[in-house]
């Protein structure tokens, strides 16, 4: 099975006796692994997370948070955090009771919480373990204006079609490199009486990713970034070719789960698990989303690597095959010795480790052993991403305006839900999307 997500850039040489000598630079626990230092050196400090997780990642991520207890004597208190969870945390600021520490989804969520005077700028453990296990990419993701505030714990790769075995080896279907080989794929699927594509139009977040990975891989990284800054408007013919690309597929119901309105009923958790339920007849052959589509899979009972397979996001127009990526940060917004102490842990391979071995969890840290990871998809797609250096592009949304790029029913999701419902109107959904994207960006000019 091909899990490889692309042809990996070259990177520095890094053998077993270099990472030995970095996860020892980096190591400041009493022990060497790069936790927090002293057992029991917090004892008495409460420290406050706030993130929006839920179900198994809050579990997980809770996980995360008893071995730092274990180790410094600190308590950990998990907040529940409503979406978009910059208001959130400005409605706790504003009542006077912000937590220590809060996991941010978004980079332009990170820019505003600095533009407002919430965070406060990473320590210097925390500094030295991303020195020592972060790429220069990741690290200015989580900076404003040269200085540090942000140190990303979970990453996402959103370049992966999961895909129902069973239903491919009944067609006689192919693993697609191409787009066109894509849609033919799908075509193929169709006839043999399954729906191809199982897509979480509900939710409409799922949709830009769509758009960012054809955009990516259509137009290239630099309009990607131009496209990103809104230095080029929503009108531009990039943005008509990707939107007439999408519509190839969005625009054939027949190769929907459910046809365009159903897609647009269906939430996420529910397009991967109806992809991975009803043996060799689901509701959908194959589902576009991240690595962390395997939280869900799980929950179907349906094995990674046997069950349900994985192939990169098709190379569009001669382009390469796009990788976008997506992450957590996490920041400080108390400058206390405990918020700053959790995140020199979570930036420690230690701290990834724990989470990683659960399975639908990504970590940017390049000293975590791919061993950690428990399948060999997972692993695989653990170094493709470690491998890409710094040659990725973060997800287009999350580094714009969050009224435009991250809230429900608004900007882009909504032109986009309204473009999966009529692929016809591309000049339509151009001019909204820059209407919106213009209003948004003025409106964080003048913050």
């Amino acid at each position: 099975m091909r899990t490889t997500l692309r042809p990996r850039k070259a990177v520095a040489t890094a053998t077993a006796t270099v990472l030995a000598l970095a996860l020892a630079a980096c190591g400041s626990g009493s022990d060497g692994s790069g936790g927090p230092e002293g057992a029991g050196s917090l004892a008495g400090e409460t420290v406050t997370v706030a993130a929006v997780w839920t179900g198994p990642e809050q579990e997980n991520f809770t996980k995360v948070l008893k071995e730092f207890e274990k180790r410094t004597g600190a308590k950990t208190v998990f907040v529940p955090a409503q979406d978009p969870i910059v208001n959130f945390l400005g409605t706790k600021i504003a009542g006077g009771s912000p937590p220590d520490v809060a996991m941010l989804p978004q980079v332009g969520a990170i820019q505003q919480a600095v533009a407002e005077k919430w965070l406060k700028p990473v320590g210097p453990d925390a500094k030295a373990q991303l020195a020592a296990n972060y790429s220069r990419g990741w690290q200015e993701l989580g900076a404003v204006d040269g200085t540090q505030y942000g140190v990303y714990f979970k990453a996402a790769n959103k370049s992966l079609v999961w895909y129902n075995s069973a239903v491919f080896d009944n067609a006689g279907a192919a693993e697609p490199k191409t787009w066109k080989e894509f849609l033919g794929t799908a075509e193929t699927i169709s006839a043999s009486g399954v729906a191809p594509v199982s897509v979480g139009g509900a939710d409409g977040w799922t949709l830009t990713d769509w758009f960012e990975n054809v955009y990516l891989s259509q137009a290239g990284p630099a309009r990607y970034d131009q496209l990103a800054k809104h230095s080029i408007p929503w009108t531009d013919p990039s943005v008509t070719a990707a939107l007439t690309t999408l519509g190839e597929l969005f625009g054939k119901p027949s190769l929907l789960a459910g046809g365009a309105d159903g897609s647009l009923q269906t939430e996420y958790p529910t397009s991967v698990t109806q992809t991975f339920t009803g043996g060799d007849q689901p509701k959908g052959a194959m589902v576009f989303e991240g690595d962390f589509a395997a939280v869900n899979i799980a929950q179907t009972g349906a094995e990674i690597g046997k069950d349900a397979k994985v192939f990169p996001f098709p190379a569009v127009g001669g382009g390469a095959a796009p990788v976008v990526t997506a992450g957590d940060a996490a920041v400080a917004l108390k400058d206390s010795k405990g918020a700053q102490a959790l995140l020199a842990f979570l930036a420690s391979p230690d701290a990834a480790k724990i989470w990683a071995a659960e399975g639908g969890f990504l970590s940017p840290n390049k000293n975590l052993d791919p061993a950690a990871y428990p399948n060999d998809v997972q692993r695989e797609i653990a170094r493709a991403l470690i491998g890409a250096g710094d040659d990725f592009r973060f997800d287009m949304s999350d580094q714009m305006p969050q009224s435009f790029g991250g809230t429900p029913g608004k900007g882009e999701w909504k032109a986009l839900q309204d473009f999966l419902k009529d692929p016809k109107d591309i000049t339509g959904t151009q001019a909204r999307l820059e209407a919106d994207a213009a209003k948004a960006y003025r409106a964080g000019a003048k913050g």
